[in-house]
């Protein structure tokens, strides 16, 4: 009489398919899917044990989320009727046990033709029937509760650090100061301009090879690029950080489970095409494919805190396409170096010494490159899903006359762990959720802004930082003696390769966004370094 467990965890699977598909509209108007929930659903992970009832409306209605105090209402309802059905259903398991038991005994005790004659085994049987058919239905309720919560609980925001200002973006406190602003007696070029002087930066006429917001690095640029990445991991290696490469295309499982919506509209994550690759994404951070790497594993006590230092090509949509256009600031791609630290919670303050350190990491590298910077306490608005604080970094950049953001840190608390099952074996050897921590060491594309511009000479050319000496093997950079390319393509006085001699250089040409400021016009040309 009685289904074996298998049975039973078969039927709420059964009962969950029945009670919602992907993409469906989820009881309680919740629109949409939850990668991250199909993901545990359909069994390949455990379900995120989400902390609920840690987080308060006020702390809520200070996020930038997309829930508010009446949705965490509705979750803490959804939760404890979910409490209650799953508690009833393991009373009927009970006494489906029961049932079955009774039934083995008049079996054993019966002859087979007898047994309908027996009251008690007619009675059991109705019983069993009964059991079913409550457990049928409370089974169907589990399912839609189940799905009601995860898909508006994994929308929540982690809980926030008591002195994270409150607020929106204006409201970021400056905790520090480094360095002196660099004073030129000229007028400081912008980096796109300085670099398509020295050959370095290519962005002109690239609508047709490989859309806009993305560009070129060649001679000094690319070496540059080089010479940060290996400058930073010369670095952080001797620092006890264990370097790692990561996949680029990850399960959209992963990217919920470290706090990231691609459910938003428009989303910032590139999907690939599902009609080929199920629930594929490229990564815009090295962060998700390591946060990968530890989901639903365990590690020792004794091995926390462990740092990864990770090296990758990062993909942003840049969805507002309307801001900076134009320049290295917002590409859809470029490469950055990505600390992440996993600790545990003994004390509860190892991940906050963990980010400590990691900001202390950060202004080592950017004070070693001679830039100008202030570090910021960011606001609540600011922390996005996972951070419970979080210090962004941010350089001068003369180009550009103003500060711009190179770099961010942040606490995660057991927000990604409770969602990833990261988890670490305490001293008692019981398993426990981990903290994250991640914070970027060198975003190469904004870091190029801030050198070429503040080490800029009256001439053109640009001074190397001492620190990445060794690796371009150049002291300056300097504008080339001969050209490389001359356009030749058909946006050009004469259209083409036909027209006349000496068409547009190789920045030139129609593509350019209508009111943008074209710059100098000095011969394209190789690099040269001296």
């Amino acid at each position: 009489m009685a289904a074996p467990r298998v049975l039973l965890a078969a039927a709420r699977r059964a009962a969950a398919a029945g009670g919602g598909g992907r993409g469906r509209r989820a009881a309680g108007g919740v629109a949409g899917r939850s990668r991250l929930y199909e993901h545990a659903r359909e069994g390949l992970s455990a379900r995120p044990r989400l902390d609920v009832e840690a987080l308060s409306g006020r702390e809520l209605e200070r996020r930038r989320g997309p829930l508010r105090e009446g949705d965490l209402r509705d979750i803490l309802q959804t939760w404890a009727r979910l409490g209650e059905v799953r508690a009833a259903i393991a009373r009927l398991e009970a006494q489906k046990d029961d049932v079955a038991r009774g039934v083995r005994e008049l079996v054993a005790s019966h002859a087979k033709d007898a047994l309908q004659a027996v009251p008690e085994y007619a009675a059991l049987r109705a019983r069993g029937r009964q059991v079913r058919l409550q457990l049928q239905a409370l089974l169907a309720e589990e399912a839609a509760l189940d799905e009601r919560f995860y898909l508006k609980a994994l929308q929540l925001p982690n809980r926030t650090h008591p002195e994270a200002p409150v607020g929106d973006e204006s409201q970021a406190r400056v905790m520090e100061v480094v360095g002196e602003k660099p004073v030129f007696d000229f007028q400081p070029r912008g980096h796109l301009e300085l670099g398509e002087a020295l050959d370095i930066i290519r962005q002109r006429r690239l609508s047709h090879v490989s859309g806009h917001r993305s560009y070129y690095l060649c001679g000094a640029g690319a070496l540059l690029q080089h010479a940060l990445v290996s400058f930073v991991l010369a670095k952080l290696l001797p620092k006890g950080f264990l370097p790692m490469t990561v996949p680029d295309l990850l399960r959209g499982a992963v990217f919920e489970g470290c706090g990231m919506q691609l459910n938003a509209t428009p989303s910032p994550v590139y999907t690939i095409d599902p009609a080929r690759f199920e629930d594929l994404c490229l990564a815009g951070t090295s962060e998700v494919g390591i946060a990968g790497y530890f989901m639903d594993h365990a590690v020792r006590l004794q091995d926390m805190p462990i740092r990864v230092v990770c090296s990758s090509t990062c993909y942003r949509a840049e969805t507002d396409t309307g801001r900076e256009p134009w320049g290295l600031y917002r590409v859809h791609q470029f490469t950055k170096v990505e600390m992440f630290g996993v600790t545990a919670a003994e004390s509860g303050t190892e991940s906050e010494e963990l980010l400590d350190e990691f900001v202390a990491l950060q202004k080592e590298i950017f004070s070693e490159l001679g830039l100008h910077y202030r570090v910021l306490d960011m606001p609540t608005q600011e922390l996005g899903l996972p951070a419970y604080r979080k210090f962004d970094i941010e350089a001068w950049m003369p180009g550009r006359g103003k500060y711009g953001e190179i770099s961010s840190a942040s606490n995660c608390t057991d927000y990604q762990s409770r969602r990833l099952n990261i988890m670490y074996s305490d001293g008692a050897g019981r398993l426990r959720h981990a903290h994250t921590v991640n914070g970027t060491a060198c975003a190469v594309s904004r870091m190029l802004i801030a050198l070429l511009e503040c080490n800029q000479q009256p001439d053109g050319s640009v001074r190397v930082p001492p620190a990445l000496q060794p690796f371009v093997g150049r002291a300056v950079l300097t504008q080339p003696p001969a050209p490389l390319l001359r356009y030749i393509g058909p946006n050009q006085p004469g259209g083409g390769p036909g027209g006349a001699e000496g068409g547009a250089h190789a920045r030139g040409g129609a593509e350019e966004p209508r009111g943008t400021r074209r710059c100098p016009s000095p011969p394209r040309m190789l690099m040269s370094l001296k």
